[in-house]
Formats: C-alpha cells, structure tokens, sequence
C-alpha cells in the first residue's frame, strides 16, 4: 500500500489568500476596506506568535489588521470595556479575542461581548446555536479549515464514517459541520471505550487532544483521512501533533502534517470570515 499524500495546508490556504483578494480591493474601491481588530491580553508566547502570524496573513490580502494589547492584569471590566469599543466601531468588519486568556477574566463573557456579526472566529453563542440549527452562521475556524481541506483534496465526506477524538472546541463544532455534510460522526473523549477500536472504524478520522502521539497506526483504518489539530512543542523545540506521523502516514490515505497542515487554514478562515463580514456590512456579494 502506497504511503498517505500529504495534505498541504499551507498550499490550499495561500489559495484561499489568493481568492479573497479581489473581494478586498473591491471592498477598498467601495470605501469599506475589511478590517480586523485582535484583542491580545498579556504576553504569552504563543498567542504573540499566533496574532503576528494573523496579522501577516491579513496584509498580504491587504485586510487590515490592528492589535489592541491589554495588560495581564486588565480588570474584567476593562477588557469588556475594549471589547465593547471596538464592537461598537463601523471601520472594524472583525474582532476577536485572543485566548486563553488570564485566569481572573472569563473568557465566554468576554467572548459573548464580541457582537455576533463581527464574531469572525465563530464562537459567540449566537453563531454556534445557528450553526447548529443550520442556520447562516460564522463557523469556527479550524472545524472550518478541516471541511475546506476535505473538499480541496477530494475526500468523500457525504456517507462517509468520522471519527473525532476530542470533543473541546474544535471537536463539537466539526462534528455538527461534518454531520449536516452528510458524514455519520462519532465524537470520541477520554471515557470512550476501546478508543482505538472506535477510531480505526473512522473513513475520516481528525484527533484533537492536544496529547502528543495519542493517534498510533492502530487506530488508523487502511486508506483513511487523519487530520491532526494537536500542535505542541517538545522539548527539545520541535512541534508535534496528536499522531504519530511516521507510523500512520504508511497507513492512511491521506495525512496532515504538523507544523503545515490545519494551522494555516484556521488563519486563512479567519481571513474568509473577516471578508464575508466586510461584505455584509457593505451590502455586496460574500466569498
């Protein structure tokens, strides 16, 4: 059995780039230019990285970008304050949230400010019941990222088996999405019984634990699609992801990698969302 193909993700999000440039020039002729505001707490690493990756891809498609930094000790009220501002401010199309944020704040509260149509990373309350009630939403951007990969790359998704280990914030949302695109989803979790027989029964099978390895190729059925949305930093600095690559993409049918996989298209889906609410707001066809 020939090796898996390597779905990249840096290639399908540059096109996805490349497609919503001229929906942002036309926005700019129109005086309505896309914009997006990141709200960013504190200093953690990761999450600086994160923003200066979104804000990278937003000036290459000529979105713009501004990041409003808050310190670590922002009260609560302060931080809802600033969400309110720039949700209430007509040149931002987008805002989010950055997370996590720090302890003393929370983070559905906060995330609950962000007015529903400038929500561009799909977590709002309000978006997640319409995309549940299949209703138009903006939806989360990796479960969003995932169905894009899937349909870029051919894999059959309508009656196709899915397994989904991990049911946080990526896990519930893909579930819904794959489910209403016509996949029979089971949603794996750290109680599941015979999780690697569960999973090995998986035509799609996407792991996001954030646990380095948990996917072995015994929990891979010959020829299917893994996604991997676990990204984490060893020790010795190199990242990985929830499967073991090496051993499963000798199994699979088709494998992301990590780095390079489902990280670019959540940022490119940001960018998506972040256009499509640009052109609602001026009334002109959406990507």
């Amino acid at each position: 059995m020939p090796e898996a193909r390597i779905i990249d993700g840096k290639r399908i999000a540059a096109d996805v780039r490349a497609a919503l440039a001229p929906f942002v020039a036309d926005l700019a002729a129109r005086g309505a230019p896309p914009a997006l505001a990141v709200v960013l707490v504190g200093g953690d690493p990761a999450s600086e990285v994160y923003v200066r990756n979104k804000a990278r891809a937003c000036a290459e498609v000529g979105i713009g970008c501004e990041v409003h930094r808050m310190p670590a000790d922002v009260p609560e009220a302060g931080l809802l304050a600033e969400i309110g501002r720039l949700g209430a401010d007509p040149a931002v199309s987008g805002l989010i949230v950055q997370l996590p944020l720090p302890a003393h704040v929370d983070a559905g509260r906060c995330q609950g400010a962000v007015p529903p149509d400038k929500d561009v990373d799909g977590l709002h309350p309000v978006n997640l019941g319409n995309l549940m009630l299949g209703e138009a939403a903006f939806a989360p951007c990796t479960p969003q990222g995932i169905l894009h990969l899937l349909d870029a790359e051919g894999v059959p998704v309508e009656g196709a088996a899915a397994v989904i280990v991990g049911r946080g914030h990526v896990g519930m949302p893909l579930a819904v999405m794959l489910a209403r695109a016509g996949a029979t989803v089971t949603v794996c979790h750290s109680r599941t019984r015979a999780l690697g027989a569960v999973a090995a029964g998986g035509d799609i099978l996407v792991s996001a634990t954030g646990v380095p390895g948990i996917v072995g190729a015994d929990m891979v059925k010959p020829g299917a699609c893994v996604i991997d949305v676990g990204i984490l930093r060893l020790p010795d600095g190199r990242l990985t992801g929830d499967v073991d690559f090496g051993a499963v993409k000798a199994k699979a049918g088709w494998i992301t990698p990590v780095p390079g996989g489902v990280g670019p298209m959540t940022v490119a889906m940001l960018l998506l969302n972040t256009v499509r609410a640009a052109c609602r707001r001026a009334g002109v066809t959406a990507p």
